[in-house]
């Protein structure tokens, strides 16, 4: 089964009791039992719901992988892969990471005793360098959130594999219809499934996609022990809106290509990154794991002053001052005062993230449009 068909065929078939051809809403807390432990396979709603179970199948499809695990926000499925580990367990991580994963690890995880160490993933020996006898996991994100650094999966995981650790990929910013990274040889794949997946704006959710039965296992136990799972309403919100991923992203990546080309030839733009530049570190690798190069762009001002991108982000129109990303609608936003506040400025700084730096994601309206927004608020 290709791409375009998995998204609105995997996991899904019609309402056998009604012939009803999108997914019911199962709007239920419990289940009706026969007699204790008799049941149609469904007791209680945090434990399963048919509405979660199908959309699990789906994200499964997508993936390559053979189990889903889905919850009510990236967060809390950040959190549930971070209680796999035990106390003076370490995690290598990427150091230009999101915002919240970094506040997660460093103000949560690491007064309950786990140790974090943030590196420039783009040499493999930056990463061998941490590894020691309590490392555990290697998180990666690619691109990564906001730099637009690519990380070599296949590379990470071959090292992995040599000190038997775990690889997360957080995979929202590309989705899986840009890259795959159970098929790279990562053993666990998360999602903010707020982004991409849902599309429209309008649903939080997270997502963890794995391959092997025992990791499932533990995750569906965290999941059900926890209870961070999403209601049957997000989880059909979620379903409507992967089956048009494929068209979205597709023309998300159509529209960034000619804005980022646009940005290269402004006067008052200093850097810009964005994958897709045969100019950029990382283009060969994205070209090689990807197959596509995103639609998001970041970029600063030869202006560098938090004043500067903060006149600019309130000149716009098309594009929408907000967090977020992956939506229908492009979005702009200041990483230093949204997105990463909670990093510290000085580390912020060393990667890059600098005062005038904006995040864009590209939507899916006329291009014309997109570009004469911008071009209108940077002159």
């Amino acid at each position: 089964m290709k791409f375009g068909t998995k998204v609105i065929h995997a996991g899904v078939s019609p309402d056998p009791l009604t012939g009803a051809v999108m997914t019911p809403i199962y709007q239920t807390s419990t289940y009706a039992q026969d007699g204790p432990g008799n049941h149609k396979g469904y007791e209680y709603a945090r434990t399963q719901n048919p509405t979660r179970d199908a959309l699990q199948k789906n994200l499964a499809a997508l993936e390559n992988g053979n189990y889903a695990i889905c919850f009510s926000s990236g967060m809390a499925a950040t959190t549930t892969v971070m209680q796999l580990l035990q106390p003076k367990d370490e995690v290598i991580s990427t150091n230009d990471l999101y915002g919240g994963s970094y506040r997660v690890f460093t103000k949560v995880f690491e007064k309950y005793g786990l140790g974090y160490h943030f590196v420039s993933m783009d040499h493999i020996n930056e990463i061998e360098s941490k590894i020691n006898e309590n490392t555990k996991m290697i998180w990666v994100e690619t691109p990564t959130n906001p730099m637009l650094n690519i990380i070599d999966i296949a590379a990470v995981c071959e090292l992995a594999k040599k000190y038997k650790l775990l690889v997360c990929v957080d995979n929202t910013f590309a989705s899986p219809y840009l890259q795959n990274p159970l098929d790279l040889g990562a053993d666990i794949v998360l999602h903010s499934a707020t982004k991409y997946l849902g599309g429209h704006s309008d649903v939080v959710h997270g997502a963890v996609i794995v391959k092997d039965k025992a990791l499932a296992d533990s995750l569906y136990f965290l999941q059900n022990a926890v209870g961070a799972v999403p209601g049957p309403q997000d989880c059909f919100l979620l379903l409507r809106g992967i089956k048009t991923l494929h068209l979205r992203v597709e023309r998300a990546c159509q529209n960034a290509r000619k804005i980022a080309d646009f940005l290269q030839s402004h006067p008052k733009v200093d850097r810009i990154y964005y994958p897709g530049f045969p100019t950029h570190k990382g283009h060969q690798i994205a070209a090689k794991q990807m197959r596509d190069f995103g639609a998001m762009i970041s970029f600063s001002l030869k202006d560098d002053t938090l004043e500067a991108a903060s006149e600019l982000l309130k000149k716009v129109h098309y594009f929408t001052c907000a967090e977020s990303l992956g939506g229908v609608e492009s979005l702009i936003g200041h990483p230093a005062t949204m997105t990463h506040a909670s990093i510290p400025r000085e580390q912020r700084m060393a990667n890059g993230l600098t005062d005038s730096l904006i995040r864009i994601s590209v939507g899916i309206e006329d291009v014309e449009d997109l570009i004469a927004d911008l071009k209108f608020a940077l002159d």
